[in-house]
């Protein structure tokens, strides 16, 4: 029998797919959440023992000889405390994954935006090319049953690399994609000189027989230093002859998305997977679990989406301007995090110009990444309003109080969009309790 090992905020989307890989691996998992969801659910009927409320120093098994931490456990939890006190190996997500990255052929998919869409493209284009990846994706995937974890039997390993607090620098990947960047996360990075710095320091990780692939249609891209890089460097653009394609096989849309899938596409060939078993593979693809999921066509429209940036806000209007033309847009729009808000907020006032109605809901606030909340939805509705006139903005607090607001005002064949990526799930889960139960 494999030793035990605890996963602290088990219900995480990141942690939840390490559980699942040592449970498979035949390790003993337990794991503890503050409170119950459809992912501790699921992982309890695989058989993992979770402990749902405040964590408590007991939770740990008397068996355990690792526990894993998610990013937002603090140092003065109580498990981690029992832990390090009984000097049991104590890891966070980042270097427990860091860790098996260095037993396969890693394929690290990293970028500010894009990087769960693409990450499941790769993940599919290489299971279609008889690859049969492991997958560890920030995001639930029907084609994985709806999880965000797949086991496979290869060498193969395909990750989504997150650069929050230089997440990436614990990965040693074969290929590393690079979708794009952009000024985000500015609680931890000074600005976008800084952001550009850590990622050229993370591709110090790229092994020497490994490959970059680099979006050229991103400036921010070419201010890396690869002169000092002596790997191979692959570059893909909406320029070149396979977007076309892309473009008409494609199901979900948006000029994004075909960036996204173009990365993909590049990966599959740099491992000699034939291109048409790629173009049926980015055929298939039907998108993700709140990355443009639509949720239900009748009586309205309804979208759910994980956006929470300026750029992610405008590339999903302009993904559902392309796919519904003149209709009614509906956004609901979540800031998520202070800090974000007041940093980006001239970007923020200029992001929801293709909708025609926005309703804010007051800000999400993420526990220890907060230096002040000296601001509010409200005065980014009041920007909003000073500069731009032709569509209503709308601001209420409580985003379960969006629901009787809309009752009367969505018309048939209106697009409601939910947006961002806080609690404002739950208005998703309401909506879908309320009128998917009329048919």
């Amino acid at each position: 029998m494999k030793a035990h090992i605890h996963f602290i905020g088990i219900g995480g989307i990141g942690l939840s797919s390490l559980a699942q890989y040592f449970l498979k691996k035949g390790y003993k998992v337990s794991g503890s959440d503050l409170s119950a969801s459809e992912t501790t659910r699921f992982l309890e009927k695989l058989g993992i023992k979770i402990f749902i409320g405040p964590h408590r120093r007991l939770n740990i098994p008397k068996a355990a000889s690792r526990v894993i931490y998610s990013a937002a456990i603090k140092n003065d939890n109580p498990e981690l405390r029992e832990a390090r006190r009984r000097k049991i190996l104590v890891q966070s997500y980042n270097e427990a994954l860091g860790e098996i990255t260095k037993e396969y052929f890693t394929i690290a998919i990293s970028g500010t935006h894009g990087k769960s869409t693409t990450t499941a493209l790769v993940a599919l284009i290489l299971k279609a090319g008889g690859l049969d990846p492991t997958v560890v994706v920030g995001t639930k995937l029907r084609e994985f049953k709806n999880n965000n974890f797949r086991m496979g039997k290869s060498r193969y390993l395909v990750i989504e690399a997150d650069e929050y607090r230089a997440a990436f620098y614990n990965y040693y990947p074969r290929i590393i994609v690079l979708t794009n960047i952009d000024e985000d996360h500015l609680d931890y990075y000074q600005n976008l000189k800084d952001i550009i710095s850590a990622f050229g320091r993370y591709l110090l990780n790229l092994s020497p027989r490994g490959f970059l692939v680099l979006n050229k249609d991103d400036k921010n891209l070419s201010r890396l230093p690869l002169k000092k890089l002596s790997q191979k460097i692959y570059y893909y653009s909406l320029s070149q002859k396979e977007a076309s394609k892309i473009r008409k096989i494609l199901k979900i849309p948006g000029q994004h998305n075909v960036s996204n899938a173009l990365a993909a596409f590049t990966v599959g060939r740099i491992l000699k997977i034939p291109s048409q078993t790629i173009f049926k593979a980015l055929g298939r693809y039907r998108g993700s679990w709140r990355r443009f999921e639509i949720i239900f066509k009748r009586p309205f429209i309804l979208i759910s989406d994980y956006g929470h940036h300026p750029t992610e806000i405008k590339a999903t209007l302009l993904a559902a301007r392309e796919k519904f033309k003149d209709k009614n847009i509906w956004l609901v729009f979540q800031p998520h995090q202070y800090e974000r808000t007041k940093k980006l907020f001239k970007r923020f006032v200029d992001a929801f110009c293709l909708c025609d109605h926005l309703i804010l809901t007051e800000i999400f606030g993420v526990a220890g990444r907060e230096k002040n909340k000296n601001i509010s939805s409200r005065s980014l509705k009041k920007a909003i309003d000073k500069k731009y006139h032709h569509f209503k903005t709308y601001f209420i607090k409580d985003y379960l109080q969006v629901l009787p607001f809309l009752e009367n005002r969505l018309k048939s064949d209106d697009v409601l969009i939910v947006m961002g990526a806080g609690s404002i799930y739950n208005l998703v889960l309401k909506l879908k309790e309320k009128y998917l139960k009329r048919k």
